[in-house]
């Protein structure tokens, strides 16, 4: 697995139109984090069937396509189905972040952001993440072993 390898770090992929909210969140996760950017909806779904990256902080209201319909796309393709998405946005109601939810996001985050809370979040969501896969790729592993036993059983 990717992770245990301690030169490699996590792809994040933070969308805004906003510069300034993409600067902040670029100088929150420098450090930790391998960092890639989209300032619109198209520009976000091109970057992430490419990069494929290991999270998406979208924002939502974007000029065009909205961070909603950006996410409803990434959970319709089988390349972005599994990638956690937590919106970023100054929509603070109960409402936008029960759609959130509703349209596969894992998390949201109020704007102003709080660098402790953005590192604290997308850790979390990245080491659930990473347990998933694990435990798919066991499942995987597991599955083919047992076809392998079953099939050498059928021979004799």
């Amino acid at each position: 697995m990717k992770n245990i390898d301690k030169k490699y770090k996590q792809k994040v992929l933070i969308v805004d139109d906003e510069p300034n909210n993409l600067k902040l969140l670029g100088q929150i996760l420098q450090n930790e984090y391998e960092l890639s950017f989209a300032i619109n909806g198209p520009k976000a779904l091109e970057a992430a069937l490419k990069l494929i990256p290991d999270i998406i902080l979208l924002d939502i209201m974007m000029p065009g396509m909205d961070g909603y319909e950006i996410c409803k796309q990434l959970k319709t393709n089988p390349k972005t189905l599994k990638i956690p998405v937590i919106f970023v946005s100054a929509m603070g109601e109960v409402e936008d972040e029960h759609q959130g939810f509703n349209v596969g996001g894992v998390d949201y985050i109020a704007k102003p952001v709080s660098a402790p809370i953005v590192l604290a979040r997308v850790r979390t969501h990245l080491a659930m993440y990473d347990q998933n896969r694990l435990l798919e790729e066991t499942v995987r592993q597991r599955t083919e072993q047992l076809r392998l036993a079953v099939q050498k059983r059928e021979l004799y």
